[in-house]
């Protein structure tokens, strides 16, 4: 396989330099915070969206017409930035290095439940300059300590390996070739507003993953050059398996061909419930290893009690035991579950790599 240069390799150089010296924080929940801002339909349309259209496209597509647009977190990156713009910053000032793009939903098939599939490159661009804005600024203050933006590619609502209907397991809902040319348009969105890296996330079907590790090799050829790219996998019960029934070692050799920056879990668990299997991963992968997990398991009402202690407390043994290089939340996280991340692993050394510790036997 052919090795492009890199894109922004002043960029690349500076995360690489800075995953060899320490471990990595990543930010936390993006939901869990839009929801303290208690928004409403209006909130989500704003001025663009206000009359029920999509005012700067309603004569090419008709779109978003009388259909709620409430619940679409993507949307607000054009109708409020500031909201977006107000997390990513409470991030960094806590301790992030990298800022996750708030477009885990912005491909075709996710915008497709509000009628807005046409936004998706809109949408992709946009993550990426306002989480890009955002580290700039903190950057300014410390140079010493640049801040990443990470291109969110999510896992789509639909599985291109599993039937959704139970009387016909041969069924589709979706396919390779169409998830291949979402994220292609994501990705391209994502890579013209300023990421420094992209990272498929929340992967629950590998299939899903492969399409969108395809669809980022042809941007990437198409272009002359490529991004770090970042692959975190979902373990989504005790069975210690994926969706589509992989373990964590088997993920893992699915998905390496993708020569990852990084790999490794994210979201369905707690911190504890997912540590054998980031020691699984840290074993085999060539690439260093990230886990940002859930604040524990949600409870009845759908909520996360695990305090920004006890994730701090569980997350730093990982880190004493060598298992990382990036860390940080999902689910019910907040800043202060980073801050208390970032405080709990300063000065603990990073993991290194197989081949860093062959080269030094």
């Amino acid at each position: 396989m052919k090795t492009l240069p890199w894109l922004n390799p002043t960029r690349a150089g500076l995360l690489s330099k800075a995953l060899q010296e320490r471990i990595l924080i990543i930010d936390g929940a993006m939901g869990t915070m839009i929801q303290r801002h208690g928004l409403q339909e209006a909130d989500y349309r704003g001025e663009r969206f206000a009359e029920g259209c999509d005012t700067q496209h309603a004569h090419e597509h008709g779109a978003g017409c009388g259909h709620d647009l409430k619940g679409n977190n993507d949307l607000l990156l054009l109708s409020k930035p500031e909201v977006i713009a107000g997390v990513h910053t409470a991030y960094l000032e806590a301790g992030a290095d990298l800022i996750e793009t708030n477009t885990f939903n912005a491909t075709s098939i996710s915008q497709a439940d509000y009628h807005l599939e046409h936004l998706v490159y809109e949408l992709n661009k946009a993550g990426a300059h306002v989480a890009r804005q955002c580290c700039d600024a903190i950057e300014a203050t410390t140079p010493d300590k640049p801040r990443f933006v990470i291109g969110v590619l999510g896992p789509t609502s639909r599985t291109a390996s599993i039937s959704p209907d139970v009387n016909d397991p041969g069924y589709r809902n979706t396919s390779f070739d169409e998830l291949r040319g979402t994220y292609r348009e994501a990705i391209e969105g994502l890579i013209d507003g300023g990421a420094d890296t992209l990272m498929v996330e929340t992967i629950f079907d590998t299939l899903n993953a492969k399409a969108a590790l395809y669809a980022i090799e042809e941007v990437f050829d198409t272009r002359g050059g490529r991004l770090p790219v970042m692959i975190s996998g979902t373990i989504t019960d005790a069975s210690g398996r994926t969706l589509s029934g992989q373990t964590a070692e088997a993920f893992y050799a699915s998905v390496a061909h993708g020569r990852p920056l990084s790999v490794g879990l994210n979201c369905a668990l707690g911190a504890k419930d997912l540590r054998e299997h980031v020691e699984t991963l840290s074993t085999v992968a060539d690439a260093y290893v990230s886990a940002h997990p859930n604040a524990g398991l949600p409870n009845a009402f759908g909520e996360y009690d695990e305090t920004p202690e006890e994730m701090a407390a569980t997350l730093k043994e990982f880190a004493q035991s060598g298992l990382l290089n990036l860390v940080g939340g999902c689910c019910g996280t907040t800043p202060a579950h980073i801050r208390a991340i970032a405080d709990a692993v300063a000065g603990v050394a990073p993991r290194r790599l197989p081949a860093l510790l062959e080269a030094a036997a």
